[in-house]
C-alpha cells in the first residue's frame, strides 16, 4: 500500500519549489531555520531535537536524507522505514514548515542555495565539521549545536528490536 502525502503534499517539496518558498519566507522578514538528518525511527530525541530547532526562528526546514542515502551512511540494514514514510510522519508536526530530500552525502547544495539565517545540528558536531556552516555564517547566519536527549537513538531502538 502506498502512503498518500495529498494532505502534506504543501510541506514536501522539491529543491526548485523550495528555493522559491524559502524566498518568499525571507522577502516577509522571517527567519529560516534548516536541519538535515535521517530521521528513521522518530523517538523522543528527534521531537526534542525538532521542536527547540524551530523555536530559533519563523519557519523550519527539514531536510531528510533518502534511503540510498540512508543506507550509505547507516548500513544496509536501513533506513527501517522508507522515505516516504518518514516524510509523512515528519509533515505532521506543524512546526516543522517545509520538508525536502536529499540524495547527495551532504544537504551542502541545499544549504548554499537556501541560504538559510540558521543551520543547526546536534551538539556531538563542532561548528568547524558542520557542512555549510562557512556558507551560512559568510552570508549573515549562525549555527547552532543543540544538545540531544540522553539515552535516545534510533541505533539503540534498533539493536533492542534484534536482540
Amino acid at each position: 500500500m502506498k502512503l498518500q502525502l495529498n494532505n502534506f503534499k504543501h510541506k514536501l517539496q522539491n529543491s526548485d519549489e523550495l528555493i522559491l518558498t524559502v524566498a518568499k519566507w525571507k522577502e516577509l522578514g522571517l527567519k529560516v531555520v534548516f536541519t538535515n538528518g535521517c530521521f528513521d525511527l522518530l523517538h523522543p530525541g528527534h521531537v526534542d531535537y525538532l521542536v527547540k530547532a524551530s523555536a530559533l526562528g519563523n519557519k523550519l526546514v527539514l531536510a531528510l536524507n533518502t534511503d540510498a542515502s540512508v543506507q550509505k551512511l547507516k548500513g544496509l540494514s536501513r533506513p527501517i522505514q522508507s522515505q516516504e514514510a518518514r516524510a509523512f510522519i515528519l509533515s505532521a508536526f506543524s512546526f516543522i514548515d517545509a520538508l525536502t530530500f536529499f540524495d547527495e552525502d551532504t544537504p551542502l547544495a541545499l544549504i548554499q542555495m537556501l541560504q538559510p539565517d540558521i543551520l543547526v545540528k546536534g551538539a556531538d558536531y563542532n561548528i568547524n565539521s558542520v557542512v555549510g556552516a562557512d556558507d551560512v555564517i559568510k552570508n549573515g547566519g549562525s549555527v547552532v549545536l543543540l544538545p540531544y536527549l540522553e539515552n535516545y537513538s534510533t541505533s539503540a531502538i534498533e539493536k533492542k528490536i534484534k536482540g
